[in-house]
């Protein structure tokens, strides 16, 4: 079964800054894997201003109405660097999937945790200071992305730039700048190298932050 799914498969190179596909385009009826590389997921609204919505990793499964939708790409995704992507037949796994029912299994429970990450993030754009939200999105590229132990502390193997992070938790650049300037000597940034100094630090300070009240509850 895995040698029919295995030849039911494509694979695509591409360099960075290259685009894998736009937001609005039919995709190929699969499952999109990472292997290799990274990618940006991002969307551009109507004025024009540009979101990054996620920084994928190797490993990373992604374009899911292409297996399961509409099949449409629900947002522009781009190699960040040189990057390798594997796409399995739609038809051909939907068949793996009745002769191997766990494989199934696991592909429901990673777009579970996908699901949870959008619910958290949402929760937090509504609810959250901005110096909340960078402490909580450094802290899930660490689970993530993966962290690698330096002198200094855990550095994120994932490279961020201001701009990257300013466009994933909805503030400006400037404001990035500045909020990093506020979490040292918890967290040193250094051309788009993060380390982690101190996490229990961050998490305390995290904790302590007061939260906005919540514009869907009366006061009276």
């Amino acid at each position: 079964m895995l040698q029919q799914l295995a030849e039911s498969s494509r694979v695509r190179s591409y360099q960075a800054d290259e685009v894998v596909f736009y937001e609005g385009e039919v995709l190929p009826a699969g499952l999109h894997v990472l292997l290799s590389g990274r990618l940006r997921m991002t969307k551009i609204a109507a004025s024009g201003k540009e979101t990054i919505l996620r920084i994928l990793p190797a490993g990373e499964l992604f374009a899911a109405p292409a297996l399961c939708g509409d099949g449409i790409a629900p947002a522009t995704v781009a190699a960040i660097a040189p990057a390798t992507v594997l796409i399995l037949d739609r038809q051909a796994l939907l068949t793996s999937f009745a002769q191997m029912p766990e494989l199934a299994l696991h592909l429901l429970a990673v777009f579970n945790q996908r699901l949870q990450q959008l619910h958290q993030r949402v929760h937090g754009l509504v609810s959250e200071r901005a110096i909340a939200r960078l402490i909580h999105y450094l802290e899930s590229m660490a689970e993530y992305g993966g962290t690698d132990a330096v002198a200094a502390g855990a550095q994120l193997r994932s490279r961020c730039t201001y701009y990257q992070i300013a466009r994933s938790i909805g503030i400006t650049y400037e404001e990035c700048v500045r909020l990093f300037k506020q979490l040292k000597p918890a967290v040193t940034y250094q051309r788009g190298l993060i380390t982690l100094r101190d996490r229990d630090r961050l998490r305390a300070l995290s904790a302590e932050l007061p939260h906005p009240p919540d514009p869907n509850c009366s006061t009276d």
